[in-house]
């Protein structure tokens, strides 16, 4: 298995293993209702829902804490996972942002660092679940190039079972995409 927690970073981010000592920063990020509005676990910015989500993933040994280099805090966290994927697959998920972080191309960069570490780790595919309802996430994810599969997953989420589409992006895809063309710094 590739390294699922690896320290990664570009001129804006720095994407490094989540840690127990993140839990106040990260909750900072998370206690903004409207982050979660669209999402199935809408109630996610109440504490106790965030702490067992942290929680897990701490556990899964695949979430990072995503940090914005110039300020050096934390504005987010993202997830590898396998549980649901395929042979040759991995799963990047459980992305939230601070909203100052939306639409400035945070996104964008946070993706294609986890989707190049994946292809460069060896996986051939990377899949994403998005709750059925959150359009904010299927908007963000064709924007990076992952495509609308027909595969879907039931998911258990604070004991309600939640429907999930799952979109998908290959290496040649990523490589010729959006995410990589015209890459530059200052996206």
């Amino acid at each position: 298995m590739p390294p699922m927690q690896p320290v990664l970073e570009d001129e804006r981010l720095l994407l490094r293993p989540l840690a127990a000592a993140d839990f106040a920063p990260l909750f900072a990020v998370a206690r903004d209702p409207e982050i979660w509005a669209l999402h199935p676990a809408h109630d996610r910015w109440r504490e106790p829902v965030f702490r067992a989500f942290f929680d897990e993933g701490l556990a899964s040994n695949g979430a990072l804490a995503v940090i914005d280099r110039a300020s050096g805090t934390i504005i987010g966290s993202s997830r590898y996972d396998i549980r649901v994927c395929r042979p040759g697959e991995v799963e990047v998920g459980w992305t939230f942002l601070a909203r100052a972080h939306w639409g400035g191309g945070v996104n964008r960069r946070l993706k294609r660092l986890m989707l190049a570490h994946a292809f460069e780790a060896g996986f051939d595919t990377v899949i994403f679940l998005v709750g059925d309802g959150n359009l904010r996430s299927c908007r963000a994810l064709e924007k990076v190039g992952a495509v609308l599969t027909d595969r879907r997953q039931r998911w258990e989420m604070a004991g309600v079972m939640v429907d999930h589409r799952i979109y998908a992006i290959g290496a040649a895809d990523f490589l010729a995409g959006p995410l990589m063309a015209g890459a530059s710094p200052a996206d």
